[in-house]
């Protein structure tokens, strides 16, 4: 017979390379449970190779407590995900019972050697090389551990029956999905246990569970249409959103879509499209168009009294592209201008200027929005954004009294319009260092200067259908080198001196600037006079020196400035 311990080896490498591959795919918005269950997973399944090499009883027993936490928490926290991929919310009070009932019951499993309460007596015995334990004599404890794994499985199953029935948002592939899990699961626990003590088939039920789990995850990626902080602006936002796959299934939509297209409310996520007519006469062949040539990609769609922009593109996930997406707007106002400007162009020359007005207003308002969003992830106080922007005019309105550059008047508003995008790219810094309020580790360091490169290609691709190109380069280099210093020992390309844009310079000034005197979560504000030496001591290292006389003579106006609006929040 083959030894047992082989198997148990083959289960623990499984489970760890299915743990390293959840990692590589790891986003920031799956659920906690899933990230606890593969930990527990491959620390389950190291306990059963332990025990099948243990020499004594003590050795297997210790190694058998280990293994009780698979038992008492991964079926929690299969629970717990189990609901949230359900969409069913489950009370605070109630998750924390739940929490409470599994330490409690793996509590009484730590009592195994010394107490009767989980086992009464138990044997350990080695057979063809491989230890286990046989001869149990359960206690009442592990008749509550029976019990509550079993209550684990009804709700599982209770959650997994209501969600087929009333919860059309949630894909049938991963209800379908999470069923097998349960179903390997109740033949692996109950099932293995009436078969045999010498090999147990747990293991090999955590690790299906984890294959399982990891495909859940790939579909995830796909019904995800929301990015983190952002989700209620595209739901409830006036622009449409709809994901179709590349075999035009349906994969989700936000409240404005379903609006607009009504049929969407009927169909059932990964569902065929073309089960409803305005899909068949509208969506598939803006799809097919798109496919045959990518610069087909807007359309009009008419309803009664609206008129819609249809814009399509690729869906993806990460790099790679997953499907399509349909960016719906609300063209009314627009298509019903264009119709009276061939009736009366010049009478309508002002109603031009007053709408290119507002897309402009539009288009800002939208930067300082994602910025703003941006710097509601960060554990600053908040506010920085618009001090900074304030700090920037400033600076710029000294600089061009004192004429130490020829700055010309489109530079310096293009410069004001920028200073709001300078952090975008903290977006992409992960929470737990975003969030920090301490020192950085030198790790952790590196991971949050990503953010100035990554800035300038999130500015890059807002912009990059701008026709306003000299905007454009200035809002990107404030966004890449905000962080060079003078001397060539900033981040991220370590550039020296006038290499680095005039643009850049400014806003290093401004950002250092409000860091200093302003309060965050782990620090207090500095004083003016400690914050203006650490400037001027800064200047010819960090700074460009001939920016100095314009600081110098701004500095009133920004102390005024901060007094005022510390004034204003106190």
């Amino acid at each position: 017979m083959l030894d047992a311990r082989i198997f148990y080896i083959f289960y623990f490498v499984a489970s760890l390379i299915l743990s390293g591959v959840y990692v590589f795919k790891w986003h920031k918005h799956f659920s906690v449970y899933f990230n606890l269950i593969f930990f527990i997973v491959p620390l389950n399944n190291l306990a059963y190779v332990w025990m099948a090499n243990s020499h004594s009883l003590r050795e297997a027993l210790l190694a058998n407590k280990i293994a009780y936490i698979g038992g008492c928490f991964n079926m929690l926290f299969i629970t717990l995900a189990i609901f949230v991929l359900c969409h069913i919310t489950i009370p605070n009070w109630l998750r924390l019972i739940m929490f409470g009932v599994s330490v409690g019951i793996y509590a009484l499993s730590l009592t195994v050697g010394k107490y009767s309460i989980f086992y009464k007596s138990v044997d350990f015995v080695i057979k063809d090389g491989t230890g286990y334990l046989t001869n149990k004599d359960y206690g009442w404890g592990h008749t509550l551990f029976y019990i509550m794994i079993i209550a684990y499985f009804i709700l599982d199953f209770a959650a997994l029956i209501y969600c087929i029935k009333k919860k059309k948002v949630v894909s049938r592939k991963i209800v379908k999905l999470l069923v097998l899990a349960e179903s390997l699961s109740v033949i692996g626990f109950f099932g293995g246990r009436m078969i045999t003590d010498r090999l147990d088939f747990l293991p090999l039920t955590y690790v299906l569970a984890e294959t399982i789990f990891l495909m859940i995850i790939h579909r995830i990626c796909l019904y995800d249409i929301t990015e983190s902080g952002i989700d209620s602006i595209l739901e409830k936002g006036t622009t449409g959103f709809v994901s179709i796959d590349f075999k035009y299934n349906y994969l989700g939509s936000n409240y404005t879509a379903r609006k607009i297209f009504g049929e969407l409310e009927d169909i059932v996520v990964d569902s065929p499209i073309n089960s409803k007519e305005s899909m068949k006469k509208y969506v598939i062949p803006w799809l097919d168009e798109f496919k045959k040539d990518e610069n087909k990609d807007k359309h009009l769609y008419k309803t009664r009294d609206k008129v819609y922009n249809i814009d399509v593109n690729y869906l993806f996930d990460g790099k790679t592209k997953r499907g399509y997406q349909l960016v719906i707007t609300d063209d009314t106002k627009d298509q019903k201008y264009i119709s009276l400007l061939s009736k009366f162009n010049t009478s309508l020359k002002d109603q031009v200027n007053r709408k290119t007005a507002h897309i402009i207003e539009m288009h800002n308002n939208l930067i300082m929005g994602m910025a703003t969003m941006v710097e509601s992830r960060d554990n600053s106080t908040g506010g920085h954004i618009k001090r900074t922007s304030d700090c920037i005019r400033i600076l710029v309105d000294e600089i061009t009294k004192q004429k130490v550059f020829n700055l010309s008047e489109a530079f310096c508003k293009n410069l004001i319009k920028a200073a709001p995008m300078h952090d975008l790219g903290k977006i992409a810094v992960d929470d737990q260092v975003l969030r920090k309020p301490g020192k950085f580790t030198p790790e952790e360091f590196e991971e949050m200067k990503k953010h100035a490169a990554e800035g300038a290609r999130i500015v890059h691709e807002i912009l990059k259908s701008t026709d306003d190109a000299d905007f454009k380069i200035i809002a990107e280099n404030v966004a890449h080198y905000h962080h060079e210093r003078w001397d060539g020992s900033g981040y991220p390309s370590g550039l020296k001196g006038e290499k680095i844009p005039l643009e850049a310079r400014i806003m290093a000034i401004a950002d250092v600037y409000d860091a200093l005197v302003s309060k965050r979560v782990y620090k207090e504000s500095m004083s003016f006079e400690k914050a203006d030496e650490i400037i001027m001591e800064s200047f010819g290292k960090h700074f460009d020196k001939r920016l100095e006389p314009c600081y110098v003579s701004a500095r009133p106006r920004l102390e005024e400035y901060y007094l005022k609006i510390s004034s204003y929040e106190g």
